[in-house]
Protein backbone atom coordinates (compact mmCIF):
# COMPACT_ATOMS: atom_id res chain seq x y z
CA UNK A 1 0.00 0.00 0.00
CA UNK A 2 2.91 1.97 0.18
CA UNK A 3 3.44 3.10 4.12
CA UNK A 4 5.79 5.51 4.54
CA UNK A 5 9.05 3.62 5.86
CA UNK A 6 9.62 4.87 9.95
CA UNK A 7 13.37 4.29 9.33
CA UNK A 8 15.26 7.76 8.14
CA UNK A 9 18.55 8.71 6.15
CA UNK A 10 20.34 7.74 9.24
CA UNK A 11 18.81 4.23 9.44
CA UNK A 12 17.24 4.97 12.58
CA UNK A 13 13.47 4.71 14.24
CA UNK A 14 12.26 8.11 13.98
CA UNK A 15 11.62 9.74 17.65
CA UNK A 16 8.68 11.33 18.06
CA UNK A 17 7.79 13.42 21.38
CA UNK A 18 9.49 11.75 24.73
CA UNK A 19 13.37 11.83 25.52
CA UNK A 20 15.30 8.68 26.30
CA UNK A 21 15.12 7.98 30.10
CA UNK A 22 18.71 7.90 31.92
CA UNK A 23 20.06 4.53 32.02
CA UNK A 24 21.65 3.24 35.12
CA UNK A 25 24.71 2.28 33.63
CA UNK A 26 26.56 3.08 30.33
CA UNK A 27 26.55 0.10 28.18
CA UNK A 28 29.12 0.05 25.00
CA UNK A 29 26.63 -1.69 22.13
CA UNK A 30 28.69 -2.26 18.61
CA UNK A 31 27.56 -1.29 15.34
CA UNK A 32 26.69 -4.66 14.67
CA UNK A 33 24.37 -4.42 17.75
CA UNK A 34 22.59 -1.09 16.29
CA UNK A 35 22.36 -2.30 12.94
CA UNK A 36 20.65 -5.50 14.40
CA UNK A 37 18.16 -3.21 17.12
CA UNK A 38 17.80 -0.98 14.35
CA UNK A 39 15.81 -4.10 12.15
CA UNK A 40 13.91 -4.67 15.41
CA UNK A 41 12.48 -1.74 15.70
CA UNK A 42 11.74 -1.73 11.88
CA UNK A 43 9.70 -4.98 12.20
CA UNK A 44 7.45 -4.08 14.89
CA UNK A 45 6.70 -1.29 13.90
CA UNK A 46 4.84 -3.53 10.82
CA UNK A 47 2.15 -4.54 13.78
CA UNK A 48 1.20 -0.96 14.14
CA UNK A 49 -1.84 -1.84 12.83
CA UNK A 50 -2.84 -4.89 14.93
CA UNK A 51 -1.02 -5.12 18.63
CA UNK A 52 -3.66 -2.74 20.37
CA UNK A 53 -3.70 -3.45 23.68
CA UNK A 54 -0.33 -5.13 23.56
CA UNK A 55 3.05 -3.22 22.99
CA UNK A 56 4.15 -3.36 19.33
CA UNK A 57 7.33 -5.73 19.39
CA UNK A 58 10.30 -6.76 17.39
CA UNK A 59 12.75 -9.69 17.98
CA UNK A 60 15.92 -10.45 15.70
CA UNK A 61 18.08 -13.59 16.58
CA UNK A 62 21.22 -13.78 15.09
CA UNK A 63 24.80 -15.52 15.50
CA UNK A 64 26.85 -12.32 14.88
CA UNK A 65 25.95 -11.01 11.50
CA UNK A 66 24.24 -13.89 10.53
CA UNK A 67 20.26 -13.15 11.39
CA UNK A 68 18.81 -17.13 12.02
CA UNK A 69 14.91 -15.83 13.10
CA UNK A 70 13.05 -12.81 12.62
CA UNK A 71 9.58 -11.77 13.71
CA UNK A 72 7.13 -8.98 15.40
CA UNK A 73 4.32 -8.97 17.66
CA UNK A 74 0.90 -9.06 15.38
CA UNK A 75 -2.32 -9.31 17.61
CA UNK A 76 -2.85 -9.92 21.13
CA UNK A 77 -4.68 -13.22 20.54
CA UNK A 78 -1.65 -14.83 19.68
CA UNK A 79 1.94 -15.56 21.09
CA UNK A 80 4.36 -13.11 21.61
CA UNK A 81 6.69 -12.94 19.61
CA UNK A 82 9.80 -13.79 21.25
CA UNK A 83 7.82 -17.20 21.63
CA UNK A 84 7.37 -16.95 17.88
CA UNK A 85 11.07 -16.69 16.85
CA UNK A 86 12.20 -19.41 19.52
CA UNK A 87 9.73 -22.26 18.01
CA UNK A 88 11.16 -21.34 14.44
CA UNK A 89 14.57 -21.21 15.14
CA UNK A 90 15.08 -24.32 17.19
CA UNK A 91 19.03 -24.98 17.54
CA UNK A 92 20.23 -22.55 15.15
CA UNK A 93 19.00 -19.91 18.39
CA UNK A 94 21.93 -21.71 20.79
CA UNK A 95 24.31 -19.37 21.71
CA UNK A 96 23.11 -16.62 19.65
CA UNK A 97 22.16 -12.99 20.82
CA UNK A 98 18.42 -12.02 20.71
CA UNK A 99 17.49 -8.20 19.95
CA UNK A 100 13.98 -7.33 21.22
CA UNK A 101 12.39 -3.60 21.04
CA UNK A 102 11.10 -4.60 24.83
CA UNK A 103 11.60 -6.41 27.64
CA UNK A 104 10.52 -10.29 27.73
CA UNK A 105 7.96 -10.68 29.68
CA UNK A 106 8.29 -13.02 32.57
CA UNK A 107 4.91 -13.59 33.42
CA UNK A 108 1.98 -15.80 32.49
CA UNK A 109 -0.63 -14.81 30.35
CA UNK A 110 -2.53 -15.96 27.31
CA UNK A 111 1.32 -17.68 26.35
CA UNK A 112 4.35 -18.68 28.83
CA UNK A 113 6.71 -15.82 29.86
CA UNK A 114 9.08 -15.11 26.57
CA UNK A 115 11.87 -14.96 28.81
CA UNK A 116 11.23 -18.29 29.82
CA UNK A 117 10.99 -19.11 25.91
CA UNK A 118 14.57 -17.49 24.89
CA UNK A 119 15.84 -19.48 28.24
CA UNK A 120 14.52 -23.33 26.51
CA UNK A 121 16.02 -21.76 23.41
CA UNK A 122 19.55 -21.29 24.53
CA UNK A 123 20.21 -17.95 23.39
CA UNK A 124 23.47 -16.69 25.05
CA UNK A 125 22.69 -13.08 25.10
CA UNK A 126 19.65 -10.59 25.17
CA UNK A 127 20.06 -6.97 23.67
CA UNK A 128 16.71 -5.06 24.63
CA UNK A 129 15.78 -1.63 23.48
CA UNK A 130 14.17 -0.86 26.60
CA UNK A 131 12.27 -2.24 29.81
CA UNK A 132 8.87 -3.29 29.90
CA UNK A 133 6.99 -0.50 32.35
CA UNK A 134 4.21 -2.70 32.80
CA UNK A 135 4.06 -3.66 36.61
CA UNK A 136 3.49 -7.12 35.66
CA UNK A 137 7.02 -7.00 34.31
CA UNK A 138 9.16 -4.44 34.86
CA UNK A 139 12.78 -5.89 35.35
CA UNK A 140 11.62 -9.14 36.51
CA UNK A 141 12.21 -10.64 32.44
CA UNK A 142 15.52 -9.62 32.52
CA UNK A 143 16.21 -10.85 35.94
CA UNK A 144 14.84 -13.98 34.92
CA UNK A 145 17.72 -14.13 32.56
CA UNK A 146 20.64 -13.01 34.04
CA UNK A 147 19.72 -15.96 36.82
CA UNK A 148 19.78 -18.46 33.87
CA UNK A 149 23.18 -17.17 32.97
CA UNK A 150 22.59 -15.42 29.64
CA UNK A 151 24.42 -11.83 29.15
CA UNK A 152 21.53 -9.28 29.24
CA UNK A 153 21.78 -5.44 28.58
CA UNK A 154 19.27 -2.74 27.73
CA UNK A 155 19.20 0.64 26.61
CA UNK A 156 20.04 0.56 23.07
CA UNK A 157 17.94 2.92 20.87
CA UNK A 158 15.86 3.47 23.87
CA UNK A 159 14.42 6.56 22.68
CA UNK A 160 13.35 5.19 19.43
CA UNK A 161 11.29 2.37 21.21
CA UNK A 162 9.80 4.48 22.77
CA UNK A 163 8.39 6.52 20.61
CA UNK A 164 7.26 3.30 18.66
CA UNK A 165 5.30 2.41 22.05
CA UNK A 166 4.20 5.47 22.91
CA UNK A 167 0.43 4.62 23.40
CA UNK A 168 1.08 1.72 25.37
CA UNK A 169 3.85 3.30 27.62
CA UNK A 170 1.41 6.50 27.92
CA UNK A 171 -1.48 4.23 29.07
CA UNK A 172 0.98 2.29 31.83
CA UNK A 173 2.93 5.45 32.94
CA UNK A 174 0.06 8.35 33.00
CA UNK A 175 -3.03 6.33 32.79
CA UNK A 176 -4.55 7.65 30.01
CA UNK A 177 -3.69 7.56 26.50
CA UNK A 178 -1.90 9.16 23.75
CA UNK A 179 -4.44 11.57 22.56
CA UNK A 180 -3.83 13.25 18.44
CA UNK A 181 -5.62 16.15 17.28
CA UNK A 182 -6.31 15.56 13.07
CA UNK A 183 -7.39 18.16 11.75
CA UNK A 184 -7.78 20.00 8.07
CA UNK A 185 -7.98 23.98 7.26
CA UNK A 186 -8.04 25.97 4.57
CA UNK A 187 -4.81 28.14 4.49
CA UNK A 188 -6.95 30.72 6.80
CA UNK A 189 -7.35 28.12 9.34
CA UNK A 190 -11.36 27.13 8.35
CA UNK A 191 -12.76 23.98 8.38
CA UNK A 192 -16.01 24.83 7.11
CA UNK A 193 -18.16 27.39 5.09
CA UNK A 194 -20.19 29.48 7.60
CA UNK A 195 -22.88 27.22 6.19
CA UNK A 196 -21.09 24.15 7.95
CA UNK A 197 -20.12 22.21 4.67
CA UNK A 198 -17.00 20.67 4.55
CA UNK A 199 -16.43 17.80 2.16
CA UNK A 200 -14.02 18.57 0.88
CA UNK A 201 -11.28 20.80 1.84
CA UNK A 202 -8.27 18.40 1.83
CA UNK A 203 -7.16 16.65 -1.88
CA UNK A 204 -7.58 12.72 -2.00
CA UNK A 205 -4.25 11.77 -0.76
CA UNK A 206 -4.51 13.88 2.10
CA UNK A 207 -7.69 11.77 3.01
CA UNK A 208 -5.89 8.62 2.25
CA UNK A 209 -3.33 9.30 4.43
CA UNK A 210 -5.87 10.08 7.42
CA UNK A 211 -7.14 6.53 6.23
CA UNK A 212 -3.62 5.02 7.43
CA UNK A 213 -3.66 7.28 11.18
CA UNK A 214 -6.97 5.82 11.88
CA UNK A 215 -5.83 2.80 11.65
CA UNK A 216 -2.46 3.34 13.83
CA UNK A 217 -5.36 4.48 16.77
CA UNK A 218 -6.97 2.19 19.03
CA UNK A 219 -10.13 4.56 19.08
CA UNK A 220 -11.56 7.49 17.21
CA UNK A 221 -13.14 10.08 19.14
CA UNK A 222 -15.53 13.17 18.39
CA UNK A 223 -18.47 14.61 19.80
CA UNK A 224 -21.85 14.74 19.64
CA UNK A 225 -22.39 17.57 17.15
CA UNK A 226 -19.72 15.83 14.73
CA UNK A 227 -22.03 12.44 14.78
CA UNK A 228 -25.42 14.73 14.52
CA UNK A 229 -23.83 16.39 11.75
CA UNK A 230 -21.91 14.26 9.41
CA UNK A 231 -23.65 10.66 11.13
CA UNK A 232 -19.83 9.74 10.36
CA UNK A 233 -18.44 5.98 10.69
CA UNK A 234 -15.17 6.67 11.65
CA UNK A 235 -13.94 3.22 10.38
CA UNK A 236 -10.81 2.23 8.15
CA UNK A 237 -12.35 1.88 4.88
CA UNK A 238 -8.72 2.36 2.22
CA UNK A 239 -7.39 -1.03 2.85
CA UNK A 240 -8.15 -4.26 4.70
CA UNK A 241 -6.63 -4.49 8.17
CA UNK A 242 -7.02 -6.53 10.88
CA UNK A 243 -7.82 -4.68 13.89
CA UNK A 244 -10.79 -1.45 12.91
CA UNK A 245 -10.29 1.18 15.94
CA UNK A 246 -13.04 1.56 18.34
CA UNK A 247 -15.28 5.05 18.15
CA UNK A 248 -15.50 6.96 21.46
CA UNK A 249 -18.33 9.79 21.07
CA UNK A 250 -19.05 12.26 23.53
CA UNK A 251 -22.06 12.78 24.02
CA UNK A 252 -23.44 13.95 27.70
CA UNK A 253 -27.29 14.22 27.11
CA UNK A 254 -27.20 11.15 25.20
CA UNK A 255 -28.64 12.31 21.89
CA UNK A 256 -26.73 9.70 19.39
CA UNK A 257 -29.47 8.59 17.41
CA UNK A 258 -30.46 4.82 17.45
CA UNK A 259 -30.18 4.78 13.57
CA UNK A 260 -26.80 6.05 13.60
CA UNK A 261 -23.84 4.14 11.96
CA UNK A 262 -22.05 4.43 15.18
CA UNK A 263 -24.94 2.35 16.80
CA UNK A 264 -26.21 0.20 13.79
CA UNK A 265 -22.59 -0.79 12.69
CA UNK A 266 -21.13 -3.51 14.23
CA UNK A 267 -17.90 -4.01 13.06
CA UNK A 268 -16.34 -1.99 15.48
CA UNK A 269 -16.89 -1.01 19.22
CA UNK A 270 -18.12 2.19 19.95
CA UNK A 271 -18.58 3.67 23.34
CA UNK A 272 -20.93 5.90 24.38
CA UNK A 273 -19.48 8.61 27.18
CA UNK A 274 -22.59 10.11 28.87
CA UNK A 275 -23.77 11.80 32.12
CA UNK A 276 -27.22 10.31 31.70
CA UNK A 277 -28.27 8.10 34.57
CA UNK A 278 -31.51 7.01 33.17
CA UNK A 279 -31.63 3.45 32.72
CA UNK A 280 -35.07 3.50 30.48
CA UNK A 281 -32.70 5.94 28.16
CA UNK A 282 -29.78 3.90 28.21
CA UNK A 283 -31.31 0.27 27.13
CA UNK A 284 -32.37 0.66 23.63
CA UNK A 285 -27.76 1.10 23.02
CA UNK A 286 -26.93 -1.52 25.61
CA UNK A 287 -29.29 -3.86 23.03
CA UNK A 288 -26.11 -3.23 20.93
CA UNK A 289 -23.14 -5.99 21.88
CA UNK A 290 -21.06 -3.53 20.36
CA UNK A 291 -21.70 -0.64 22.15
CA UNK A 292 -20.28 0.15 25.70
CA UNK A 293 -21.69 3.18 27.55
CA UNK A 294 -19.82 4.79 30.44
CA UNK A 295 -20.08 7.56 32.86
CA UNK A 296 -17.28 9.56 33.35
CA UNK A 297 -16.90 12.53 36.15
CA UNK A 298 -18.60 15.68 35.33
CA UNK A 299 -17.75 19.05 35.82
CA UNK A 300 -19.27 22.60 35.04
CA UNK A 301 -21.86 20.49 33.53
CA UNK A 302 -19.80 18.94 30.83
CA UNK A 303 -17.98 15.42 30.51
CA UNK A 304 -14.41 15.82 32.61
CA UNK A 305 -11.86 15.11 29.61
CA UNK A 306 -9.33 13.95 32.40
CA UNK A 307 -11.61 11.18 33.94
CA UNK A 308 -12.85 10.53 30.32
CA UNK A 309 -9.31 9.54 29.34
CA UNK A 310 -8.27 7.70 32.52
CA UNK A 311 -11.15 5.64 31.75
CA UNK A 312 -10.35 5.09 28.00
CA UNK A 313 -6.96 3.79 29.83
CA UNK A 314 -8.25 1.68 31.90
CA UNK A 315 -10.14 -0.14 28.66
CA UNK A 316 -6.89 -0.62 27.32
CA UNK A 317 -6.85 2.26 24.71
CA UNK A 318 -2.98 3.63 24.41
CA UNK A 319 -3.88 5.94 21.37
CA UNK A 320 -6.60 8.12 20.55
CA UNK A 321 -7.08 10.24 17.84
CA UNK A 322 -9.52 13.12 17.94
CA UNK A 323 -11.42 13.71 14.92
CA UNK A 324 -13.77 16.68 16.23
CA UNK A 325 -15.51 20.24 15.50
CA UNK A 326 -13.65 23.12 17.09
CA UNK A 327 -15.05 23.28 20.21
CA UNK A 328 -14.13 19.64 21.50
CA UNK A 329 -10.75 20.35 20.14
CA UNK A 330 -10.21 23.31 21.59
CA UNK A 331 -11.47 21.78 25.07
CA UNK A 332 -8.73 19.17 24.67
CA UNK A 333 -5.93 22.36 24.02
CA UNK A 334 -7.44 23.98 27.13
CA UNK A 335 -6.61 21.16 29.63
CA UNK A 336 -3.14 20.57 27.97
CA UNK A 337 -4.32 17.32 27.24
CA UNK A 338 -3.24 16.95 23.13
CA UNK A 339 -0.15 15.45 22.89
CA UNK A 340 0.38 15.58 18.84
CA UNK A 341 -1.69 17.85 16.25
CA UNK A 342 -1.43 16.62 12.47
CA UNK A 343 -2.89 19.65 10.79
CA UNK A 344 -3.76 18.70 7.05
CA UNK A 345 -3.28 22.34 5.36
CA UNK A 346 -5.15 22.96 2.17
CA UNK A 347 -4.43 26.09 -0.44
CA UNK A 348 -7.91 27.43 -0.30
CA UNK A 349 -9.28 30.35 1.23
CA UNK A 350 -12.79 30.08 2.87
CA UNK A 351 -13.23 33.79 4.47
CA UNK A 352 -13.50 35.20 7.62
CA UNK A 353 -17.16 34.20 7.69
CA UNK A 354 -16.42 30.47 7.92
CA UNK A 355 -15.53 28.16 10.90
CA UNK A 356 -12.65 28.65 12.84
CA UNK A 357 -9.95 25.57 13.80
CA UNK A 358 -10.00 26.00 17.48
CA UNK A 359 -12.32 27.34 19.98
CA UNK A 360 -10.80 28.04 23.76
CA UNK A 361 -13.24 28.19 25.93
CA UNK A 362 -11.00 30.83 27.64
CA UNK A 363 -9.17 33.45 25.21
CA UNK A 364 -5.86 34.00 26.26
CA UNK A 365 -4.85 38.15 26.59
CA UNK A 366 -1.08 37.75 26.53
CA UNK A 367 0.70 36.37 23.93
CA UNK A 368 3.41 34.56 25.59
CA UNK A 369 1.04 32.58 27.55
CA UNK A 370 -0.40 30.93 24.91
CA UNK A 371 0.59 27.32 24.45
CA UNK A 372 3.51 26.86 22.51
CA UNK A 373 4.05 24.20 20.09
CA UNK A 374 6.89 22.91 17.50
CA UNK A 375 7.04 21.25 14.47
CA UNK A 376 8.12 17.92 13.85
CA UNK A 377 7.32 17.42 10.27
CA UNK A 378 6.02 19.22 7.52
CA UNK A 379 5.04 17.09 4.37
CA UNK A 380 3.78 17.62 1.30
CA UNK A 381 0.57 15.27 0.57
CA UNK A 382 -0.46 16.19 -3.45
CA UNK A 383 -1.52 20.08 -3.19
CA UNK A 384 -1.58 19.64 0.72
CA UNK A 385 0.52 20.14 3.82
CA UNK A 386 0.91 17.55 6.22
CA UNK A 387 2.47 19.67 9.28
CA UNK A 388 2.62 17.66 12.61
CA UNK A 389 3.24 19.54 15.65
CA UNK A 390 4.08 18.51 19.47
CA UNK A 391 4.54 20.66 22.76
CA UNK A 392 7.51 22.94 22.97
CA UNK A 393 9.05 21.44 26.20
CA UNK A 394 9.85 24.15 28.90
Amino acid sequence: IGFKNPIDTSGRLKALNRPARPHHRQIMFSELDISMMQNALALAWQGRFSTSPNPRVGCVIARGSQIVGQGFHLQAVGPHDEVKKQQQTSALAEGATAYVTLEPCSHYGRTPPCAKGLIEAGVARVVAAMTDPNPLVAGKGLAMLREAGIDVSDGLLQTEARALNRGFLSRIERARPFVRLKCAASLDGKTALANGQSQWITGAEARADVQILRAESCAILTGIGTVLADNPQLNVRNFPTLRQPARVVLDSRLQTPLESKLVQDGGSPTVIATLVEDESRLAPYRRHEHIRIIRPSETQGRIDLHNLLAQLAALGFGEVMVEAGATLAGAFLQENLADEIVLYQAPKILGNQARGLFALPENPLVLSRTAAWQTTTLTRIGDDIKWVLHPRQA
